[in-house]
């Protein structure tokens, strides 16, 4: 399990009143303090009193007695052992009164009456006991669920390593106090929010907000055969009687009662089965996406964002394979993942470098006829000695980063290596991964001269991202908008360079990216919508409306936060109806993930565009209980608090997050500046200098700190924060006490 489901923190900007006001501020007070809503069990079950057949999960038992190979066969892969009862078979730990001990905290993992315990530091920092309540994962390593109160499900953060049989910490530079969100029983750490949707199979949180307790259902508790395939009951009714099937009526399932079709010739059905757990992403939903489904229509994939990708694309922060597959020419040239995957074992279909010479061979393959025919397991191609592990294709072309501490994922965007563009945009690259004692320069020049016609110092996207990171400027603007309109460059490319574009001027944009509004590939098109947040009103109601209703989620979701804040009444019915159905779209969205500390940070920021500033602080609130470590949430309430005329709440705010919080610079710039305000000099001065030694100066800190020195008669003192404001920001606009101040110095 991961715990990269943290979504961007984004604060939207006041604007005026919507005419669907009204119905989105009685939702979003029921998105901070909440109702549990059905969460579709009865769309699951099986039509009763009628000849219609509807899909129900049936177990992968069931289909074991047809499909007895294919499930002995998953029986002992990854997916099967994805979650588990912790029985001696499944449990691979040492729970023989084993201690751990890490960064003072003393963990005992023991047996008592054939269950299996941890004793280690629970809420509140006190040791306490708890029991296993289920296993996660098989190899590398193994973790264990334990529960909370209220149906919570936590993930330990000491994890058996099953290759070198040992107990060990997952984050072992972190010391988290148990009021930390990150701490294992908190939000970050919640298996029902953030992994039992892969991990699980037909997963329903139904998580209550108001009670803050999970009545989560599954149809398996295991990724099971139905998690791909489908639920099964009408394939079963199919198979045992034919006719029966027939007569039935079958809804939503093919010929064979199957709701999935992973037919030859549809390479992209079987990678969007893949897709939603192998991708690093977020969701719309709080369920299991429907087996087949789109990703898109229920997950929102990250682009290549500074992080979690390379410049060029490689891999970085655990983003798993999909988005890095994207980039491939091989996802581009119909490749599915099963090429390579047996799909029941999740194992390679060959050793080595068999699995890549099935294509890249001097007698090529049939089903790929454009791949170059070729010898590339040979030295002529990789300029190695045979057979050893440097001349393994996936070390050249799939280079690995180690996760976890010990699980080494591959890069699956299949890339040459290009050691020169790691000179250029210090990106790392294949062979000084190996080679660790020779610079970049060295395996750029090996590269030209093995392969003098390459790729090598031909121009690379990679170039453009680095400089929209980088370098925003107007050039680098035009730059990154010539790669968006390039289609010959992967969409998650093209999606990306316009996510960077924001931060650089070019003219016109909004007009020069209209055409990109239409563009075949979802991602284009979101990216392109989220350019218009700036826009005037008129022309961003203008572009919401024209894909409100677009085939896929993922874009009627960013056109439904184009319009939240927007002058709607003087639309038609008609487009009025379209952009309430897509706001209520987006405001169940968030009610799905108000178990996200992030989440209700969302809530807040729309609260805040509508100018309900009561929701907006209940939101912000929600988010300090869940997680007190949260810098943002504790900063936007003392804001809002300000704004509203309350110089005591916000400065209680603040001193209760510095209180949480004592080695943040930005927290207590905020303290100090409050401190300030409200005259308390000394308070303001100890504050602003704890402030400067954690994350330096700014000028405005330098003035605060002369001014109050000033105020408590250190006028020697005030003199030399004033003085040094002016030599290191001569730009900035001082007030008259520093003129004052700095006309004393001379």
């Amino acid at each position: 399990m991961r715990w990269w489901f943290l979504e961007d923190n984004e604060i939207k900007r006041r604007m005026q009143t919507v005419t669907l006001a009204t119905v989105t501020l009685a939702c979003l007070t029921i998105l901070v303090v909440g109702v549990v809503v059905p969460h579709g069990t009865a769309a699951r079950a099986t039509a009763e009193g009628g000849k219609a057949l509807a899909p129900a999960y049936v177990s992968s038992a069931t289909c074991a007695e047809c499909h007895a190979k294919a499930y002995s066969t998953w029986r002992n892969s990854d997916h099967s052992w994805a979650l588990r009862e912790p029985t001696p078979e499944n449990v691979l730990g040492d729970f023989d009164d084993t201690v751990f001990e890490h960064r003072s905290v003393r963990s005992r993992f023991f047996t008592r009456n054939g269950k299996f315990f941890v004793e280690t530091d629970g809420p509140g920092g006190k040791l306490a006991e708890f029991e296993i309540r289920y296993t996660v994962g098989v190899s590398p390593l193994q973790q264990y669920l334990v529960e909370l109160e209220n149906g919570q499900l936590q993930a330990l953060d000491i994890a058996w390593d099953t290759e070198q049989n040992r107990w060990f910490h997952l984050y072992p530079d972190q010391k988290l106090a148990s009021a930390d969100g990150l701490h294992w029983s908190g939000p970050y750490k919640n298996w029902q929010a953030r992994c039992a949707t892969c991990h699980q199979t037909n997963f329903a949180k139904a998580y209550s907000p108001k009670q803050r307790s999970y009545q989560s259902t599954w149809s398996e508790l295991t990724v099971g055969c139905e998690a791909c395939h489908g639920p099964g009951n009408a394939h079963v009714v199919w198979a045992k009687d034919p006719e029966k099937f027939r007569a039935q009526g079958p809804q939503g399932v093919d010929a064979k009662g199957l709701t999935v079709t992973f037919a030859q010739e549809s390479p992209e059905t079987e990678i969007q089965a893949c897709a939603p757990c192998h991708s690093r992403r977020s969701a719309f939903g709080a369920n299991s996406a429907p087996p087949g489904a789109k990703s898109a229509d229920h997950y929102r994939i990250a682009l290549l964002r500074s992080g979690l990708y390379h410049a060029d694309g490689q891999i970085d922060d655990e983003v798993y394979v999909y988005a890095s597959f994207l980039q491939s020419k091989m996802n581009a040239k119909g490749v599915r993942c099963s090429n390579c995957h047996e799909p029941h074992s999740g194992k390679l279909r060959a050793e080595g470098n068999a699995v890549c010479t099935q294509c890249h061979n001097p007698s090529g393959n049939a089903a790929f006829p454009t791949l170059r025919m070729s010898s590339y397991d040979d030295p002529s191609h990789h300029h190695h000695k045979a057979g050893s592990e440097s001349a393994q294709c996936v070390n050249c072309h799939m280079p690995a980063k180690t996760y976890m501490q010990v699980d080494p994922r591959r890069d699956h965007s299949f890339r040459v290596p290009r050691p020169d563009l790691s000179v250029r945009l210090r990106t790392p690259n294949a062979c000084t991964g190996c080679h660790d004692d020779r610079t970049a320069d060295w395996a750029a020049s090996k590269v030209k001269t093995w392969f003098p016609d390459g790729q090598s110092g031909s121009p690379h996207f990679g170039e453009v991202l680095h400089l929209g990171r980088t370098s925003p400027s107007r050039e680098t603007g035009e730059k990154l908008l010539t790669l968006a309109g390039d289609s010959s460059i992967p969409a998650i490319v093209r999606a990306t360079a316009l996510g960077l574009l924001h931060r650089s001027v070019v003219p016109g944009l909004t007009e020069r990216i209209a055409p990109l509004l239409k563009d075949r590939n979802d991602l284009v098109r979101s990216a392109s919508l989220r350019l218009h947040r700036t826009a005037t009103p008129e022309h961003r109601i203008k572009v919401a409306l024209s894909l409100v209703s677009d085939p896929v989620r993922s874009v009627r979701m960013e056109a439904a936060q184009l319009l939240i804040g927007m002058p709607l009444g003087t639309l038609s019915e008609r487009d009025r109806r379209e952009a309430g159905r897509a706001i209520t779209s987006y405001q169940r969205s968030l009610f799905s993930r108000a178990d996200f500390p992030e989440t209700q940070m969302q809530i807040a920021g729309l609260a805040m565009v509508l100018k309900d500033f009561r929701v907006a602080q209940e939101a912000l609130q929600t988010a300090i209980n869940m997680d007190p470590q949260f810098v943002d949430a504790w900063l936007t309430l003392a804001r809002i608090q300000s704004a509203l005329h309350q110089p005591k709440k916000a400065q209680k705010t603040l001193e209760q997050a510095a209180n949480n919080l004592p080695e943040n610079g930005l927290v207590l710039r905020q303290l100090g500046s409050r401190y300030a305000q409200n005259r308390q000099h000394d308070r303001a001065v100890r504050a602003l200098k704890k402030s400067r030694a954690l994350s330096g100066d700014t000028p405005l800190v330098l003035e605060m700190l002369a001014v109050s020195s000033l105020a408590l008669g250190q006028s020697e003192q005030a003199i030399a924060y004033a003085v040094e404001l002016a030599k290191r920001y001569p730009t900035h606009r001082a007030g008259p006490a520093i003129e004052n101040l700095l006309r004393r110095s001379n």
